[in-house]
């Protein structure tokens, strides 16, 4: 087989891999919080926001700016775990060569 017959076999293989890998994120969740634990986000590691659950305490609409804070931090922070299983998932396929086009 030649050579670019070989690196096709092989890249068609490694596509085949991204997308179970890509399949699985899909179900794979992440958790972060918030304010000790007050408000709580939920994501699939595809990079889905799946939920938001903020504590009733916290809840004060004298001061909204807290909650909009609290609900930011711990959206950003499910994003970004999301974000990071996704690439390390990603580079046990790709061997850590960057790939136009994922997270």
């Amino acid at each position: 087989m030649s050579s670019l017959g070989k690196l096709v076999k092989q890249a068609t293989r490694i596509q085949r891999q991204m997308e179970a890998v890509q399949e699985q994120l899909a179900n794979l969740t992440v958790e972060a919080s918030s304010g000790g634990g007050v408000v709580k986000a939920v994501a699939k590691c595809n990079g889905t926001l799946l939920s938001i659950k903020i504590d009733p305490q916290v809840i004060n609409p004298s001061e909204p700016q807290l909650l909009e804070d609290l609900v930011l931090a711990a959206v950003n922070a499910v994003l970004e775990k999301a974000s990071e299983v996704s690439k390390a998932e990603m580079a046990k396929v790709t061997g850590g060569l960057p790939f136009p086009g994922l997270m």
